[in-house]
């Protein structure tokens, strides 16, 4: 099934560095957003560049659904294809019950509230280039907190079901003191896999604060569509993500596409412009496997972490 309007594979020493990554963070459809492709069509997408796996992430609904329904043509597709689930108001929030549907149904991923999270409503109310979906989707704010200022008794719950299925559990849009008061009740918990996405976009995390969250054995990653020409916002210069890589070292950085939506590049055109602007700014081929390949394989479960 090929994916419409295909870029040209591309040169072969980017493939070559390219052939085994895995994105974290491929945004297709279906969803209430627009998209430019569906998961189908971004397996295929992924093996014009090589890549090794994709995790489809939707805001709004748990897409473990999604790929079940399209086993179908799935069966026939290059790249695997991961899932899971959000935890905004509409899958009820914090629920263990939607958790432990999508990982026992071979889910990979809990995402922390993202669209519900008070730090991006407050952002989104904004404008600051965030898409928006012509449905009213009677959005309600989700917090990881309960009424006395504690992590919600459901929450904890939640990272119990994480640890015991050792999936991925992301910070989601959640400000930084209630991804800190997360993780630390995670990595309690015993869960292994802990990520923050996009630090300063949304989340806002200071240098200090992420150098907190790392003690916290949370990975950083950093998303391609954050930096690509060809999206409008927020347009960050690549140098800024270069000095990203060189204060937290490529040990404990990922970088994912962040891209899928209508009007934005494919994701597999995303990882060739990556690779090579970090090439031209003096990032090591070793360092960028790194980020790209080896650990995200770990952090979606396909391999032990990294040496």
């Amino acid at each position: 099934m090929p994916v419409a309007e295909p870029a040209s594979p591309g040169p072969p020493s980017l493939l070559k560095i390219i052939n085994g990554a895995v994105d974290l963070h491929c945004h297709s459809g279906p969803s209430p957003f627009p998209r430019r492709i569906n998961h189908v069509e971004a397996s295929y997408d992924a093996a014009r560049v090589g890549l090794r796996a994709i995790l489809v992430k939707s805001h709004h609904h748990n897409t473990v659904m999604d790929l079940l329904a399209m086993a179908g043509p799935l069966a026939d597709a290059p790249t695997p294809v991961y899932g899971g689930v959000a935890l905004n108001s509409e899958v009820g929030g914090i629920n263990p019950s939607a958790v432990a549907m999508s990982l026992r149904m071979g889910g990979r991923c809990v995402w922390a509230p993202t669209v519900s999270a008070r730090q991006h409503i407050d952002h989104h109310s904004q404008a600051h280039g965030f898409p928006t979906s012509g449905l009213d989707l009677l959005e309600e704010e989700v917090s990881i907190f309960d009424a006395t200022g504690d992590v919600s008794a459901a929450t904890v719950t939640v990272t119990e079901v994480v640890a015991e299925a050792d999936a991925l559990l992301t910070g989601g849009h959640l400000d930084v003191a209630s991804q800190k008061a997360l993780f630390t009740v995670a990595a309690r918990k015993g869960v292994r896999r802990l990520l923050v996405q996009h630090p300063d976009f949304i989340v806002g995390a200071s240098e200090s604060d992420v150098e907190e969250l790392l003690r916290l054995g949370a990975y950083v990653e950093h998303e391609i569509a954050m930096y690509h020409p060809d999206v409008a916002q927020p347009g960050w210069p690549i140098e800024r993500l270069v000095n990203w890589i060189r204060l937290i070292g490529p040990e404990r950085t990922t970088i994912g596409s962040d891209l899928g939506q209508k009007g934005n590049p494919l994701p597999a055109d995303g990882y060739l412009w990556i690779v090579q602007a970090l090439l031209d700014h003096g990032i090591d081929e070793k360092h960028i496997r790194r980020m790209i390949a080896g650990n995200p394989a770990f952090l979606l479960g396909l391999e032990e972490r990294p040496s």
